[in-house]
């Protein structure tokens, strides 16, 4: 340019477009920079309201090997597989208050049956689609009564029922079937203590 200079007297005449370019280019960024923000924020009050399932649980309960257990949920379950699920409502309170597992922590258990399975409680023996499966205290360790369900009943939906094989395992002997909405996911042993 040859120095001429605009009304405003300090820039070349066509120096207006660069400045709407630079403009431009600072109001996109600003664009992604919000979108990027806003949607890190609405990340992040949606993981608040909406706590995602666990991935990797650790069980220090010696009614299951003790380890890291990876979690999926949504896998199929069949006899036999490990899960991890948390304790029925009505008997959540008690697990906490006699310490045998805090309120908020899942168990770890293999699924003894199934929708269409079978299960019987009849005195302290239990049973899966008329096979005897189990064994159940009258008393926990402190000589506390167990709770106990009784009858027969079949599983439907996605119901499960969890037990191992210690009889002091808290588990389906003393709580009966477990509702699928309690099942967090299939557990798969990562690391044996």
């Amino acid at each position: 340019m040859t120095g001429r200079r605009n009304r405003a007297g300090d820039t070349p005449p066509l120096a207006w477009g660069d400045a709407l370019r630079a403009d431009k280019i600072r109001r996109s960024k600003l664009r992604k920079r919000s979108a990027i923000t806003g949607g890190g924020i609405v990340i992040l009050l949606a993981s608040a309201a909406l706590p995602p399932a666990p991935r990797l649980v650790w069980n220090a309960s010696a009614s299951a090997p003790v380890g890291l257990y990876g979690v999926s949920p949504g896998a199929a379950v069949d006899p036999g597989d490990m899960v991890i699920a948390r304790v029925p409502e009505p008997f959540r309170r008690l697990a906490a208050e006699r310490r045998y597992l805090p309120m908020n922590v899942p168990l770890v258990k293999r699924v003894t049956a199934i929708a269409g399975d079978e299960i019987c409680a009849l005195g302290q023996e239990i049973f899966v689609n008329g096979r005897w499966t189990a064994e159940r205290r009258v008393a926990d360790g402190q000589g506390r009564p167990m709770p106990a369900w009784s009858g027969c009943t079949r599983l439907r939906g996605g119901q499960l029922f969890v037990l191992m094989d210690n009889p002091a395992s808290f588990d389906g002997r003393y709580f009966g079937a477990t509702e699928g909405r309690d099942v967090i996911g299939k557990a798969r042993l990562l690391w044996r203590r």
